[in-house]
């Protein structure tokens, strides 16, 4: 049987061929493309010639092309259809793709060349992104341990293949608990308060488990779960939320507790070993926060405020509930003082966001609108999966710009969160078109039912949105460059500016219908949702200011202030204690063993993004309001600066050309209710 990986795809936009594709093609195409990138590493440094731009960095960006289409499907299916077979093979995998990696970030022949070149980039006449591109290699390779010694070398391989190994067990061993541990529901009236479609999707969960007659809450990633605001029976709140926070964290096969600790010891020696305080002084360094001081300066600066508006919030909720407020209560309690002080109920906007319609007049309509590009879909390509939706995505002037893959529901082999990233990423050295995928964990009703989309919901929507534009936009030369491949702590910028088209006036009030009576949201509970903007925000920003303060003081550790750690549950807790951050009834985002951000994912000591970007992020958005908000020109302005960039240059500088000067944290501070 032929391996569909070993020749790039004849479908539209060398679309994966997923009809082709079966398990037993991964190993050997992976091992092949392995192999190949190694002659190709090895053709570049055995060369005896001076070291140019074209006979080096041309032939690094063309090598592993093989590889790189194997592990993009591969990976993307791993996040979002798993097996039990895929899981191993991911395992078995890891550490070896960590070893080829490294033995080309390792190359000495290699690095010498590179490092060449970026001692003479003066007289090289590059242009800009070819001189980016020296520079950013040099940096990485320098950071990766190319400069060690052998011996050093060679611990940091076994490091890198250790970790490897264990950040995708702490995700196996996750997905398998969060399924273990959701909730069965006996008798329906136990889910008093939730929409009919919402009880439909609980019962086709159940039934999908063959527990015909009940239903059954799948958990979320984060610690709250979104039916906590509408439930009315306060013990399946408490069961909820217990389950929520029991994850990888019971003694049980699935425990992810010494998984985490071995991955923060090693993280630390690794730093040690490459020369860094840290871990993560380690990742600061190769983005734009440059030091963790920085990143705990701006953190430690917004936590007392947040917490103090968290404690003012609790207050209200315990007047209002008349009792103690814990963990599982403060959703459902947060919309009853909505509802009493602005008359907003945003469980009962659900009929208003129906999937499809917040999808085409909503999400895509502000694309058109701001970004002049059109969508129609194409249901003659296949996807991964049968619920996947492809959509063919082309420019004002009708030119092909990319494909956008929509994986909308939940299901148990998909891993929780919402998420984008690339099939194929545009970049002109190799002529590769681009298709990006957006992952969200929407509950599926059952057969008949309409989809309805949370609150929360339909923001995740834009935001993951935002961050497939940022994919399709980047137009740049070499693959490096390609789609959202930029500094960690810069990477939620777009997606976040992508927000604020949720509720802008043009384009709510076209996707905003009813279901069932077709009429459009009512102006006045727009202007309520508004003016309530800034309320929940103390509980939204301690719980997110917690996880992203833990994420930095599990990488803060030196070696041997990890090896002392034994408790996780107590080293968290001091953690929190230590920044006042430790109120029960305000549980971080995600505690440390089902955080996966930075345990599993691309996170680690890089939590902090998310409200570093977010500076950017309401800074831009009061740049839009400033020059006449949803325009093309506007549109075209932050697509030729921004978003059309990619990775090709320093994002910093390209935020100073797009507005002028750099950020200022006031419209964030104004935004969260932080300013006083």
């Amino acid at each position: 049987m032929s391996n569909p990986f070993l020749s790039p795809s004849t479908l539209p936009y060398q679309l994966p061929p997923f009809a082709e594709i079966a398990l037993e093609h991964y190993a050997p195409a992976i091992e092949a493309g392995i192999e190949e990138q190694r002659r190709e590493i090895a053709n570049i440094t055995r060369r005896r010639d001076m070291a140019t731009f074209e006979n080096t960095m041309v032939p690094l960006e063309q090598s592993g092309q093989t590889l790189i289409r194997v592990l993009r499907v591969f990976f993307n299916q791993s996040s979002a259809d798993s097996s039990d077979e895929l899981a191993e093979l991911e395992e078995r995998f890891a550490p070896i793709l960590s070893a080829h990696d490294d033995a080309i970030e390792f190359d000495s022949a290699l690095y010498a060349r590179i490092r060449h070149l970026h001692e003479n980039l003066e007289s090289l006449g590059l242009t800009d992104e070819q001189r980016y591109l020296v520079e950013r290699r040099f940096t990485r390779m320098t950071l990766a341990g190319a400069g060690l010694d052998d011996e050093a070398k060679a611990r940091l391989s076994e490091l890198n293949q250790r970790l490897s190994v264990l950040q995708t067990r702490f995700e196996k061993n996750l997905l398998a608990d969060t399924n273990d541990l959701a909730v069965v529901i006996d008798d329906v009236a136990e889910l008093d308060g939730l929409t009919a479609g919402e009880i439909s999707a609980a019962a086709q969960a159940a039934a999908d488990r063959g527990l015909e007659g009940k239903h059954l809450v799948t958990l979320v990633l984060p610690t709250g779960h979104p039916w906590l605001a509408s439930l009315t029976n306060r013990e399946v709140r408490a069961r909820i939320m217990a389950a929520s926070r029991a994850r990888a964290a019971r003694g049980t096969a699935n425990d992810n507790s010494d998984v985490l600790l071995e991955i923060v010891r090693l993280r630390a020696e690794r730093a040690e070993l490459l020369g860094f305080e840290n871990h993560a002084a380690f990742v600061t360094a190769d983005g734009t926060a440059k030091t963790p001081a920085r990143v705990a300066e701006m953190l430690e600066k917004l936590a007392p405020a947040a917490a103090r508006n968290a404690r003012a919030e609790q207050e209200k909720l315990e007047a209002l509930a008349g009792h103690r407020i814990e963990a599982h209560d403060w959703p459902f309690y947060s919309e009853r003082v909505r509802t009493a002080e602005f008359d907003v109920d945003t469980a009962a906007l659900r009929p208003y966001f129906e999937a499809e319609r917040v999808l085409q007049q909503g999400v895509f309509a502000a694309a058109t609108a701001v970004y002049g590009i059109t969508f129609s879909e194409r249901t003659d390509l296949q996807g991964y999966h049968p619920e996947v939706r492809a959509f063919e995505v082309r420019n004002e002037d009708g030119s092909e710009l990319g494909l956008y893959l929509l994986d909308l529901y939940t299901r148990d082999t998909k891993r929780g969160g919402a998420w984008m990233n690339e099939l194929i990423g545009q970049n002109e050295l190799l002529d590769h078109p681009t298709i990006v995928v957006n992952n969200l964990n929407v509950s599926k009703p059952a057969a008949g039912e309409p989809t309805l989309l949370t609150f929360d919901e339909v923001n995740t929507f834009f935001h993951e949105f935002g961050h497939a534009l940022h994919g399709l936009f980047a137009h740049v030369v070499y693959p490096s460059f390609t789609g959202t491949n930029v500094y960690r702590d810069f990477v939620e910028f777009p997606s976040q500016v992508n927000e604020m088209w949720m509720l802008w006036p043009e384009i709510v009030g076209d996707y905003a219908v009813h279901h069932v009576t077709g009429e459009p949201i009512p102006g006045e509970i727009l202007d309520r949702i508004r003016a309530s903007e800034t309320w929940g925000e103390g509980f939204a920003t301690s719980e997110y200011l917690a996880a992203a303060l833990l994420d930095q003081a599990w990488h803060t550790l030196s070696a041997a202030e990890a090896a002392a750690v034994t408790d996780v549950a107590a080293f968290e807790a001091a953690a929190l204690a230590r920044v006042g951050l430790d109120n029960p009834a305000v549980p971080t985002r995600y505690s440390s063993t089902y955080f996966a951000h930075v345990f599993s994912g691309g996170y680690s000591a890089g939590y902090y993004s998310y409200i570093w970007s977010e500076v950017l992020d309401a800074d831009t958005v009061e740049w839009f309001k400033e020059n006449g908000g949803l325009t093309r020109a506007n549109g075209d302005r932050f697509r030729q600066y921004v978003l059309g960039l990619g990775g090709a240059g320093d994002p910093l500088e390209a935020y100073r050309e797009f507005r002028g000067r750099d950020a200022v944290i006031e419209p964030l501070l104004t935004r969260r209710g932080l300013a006083a």
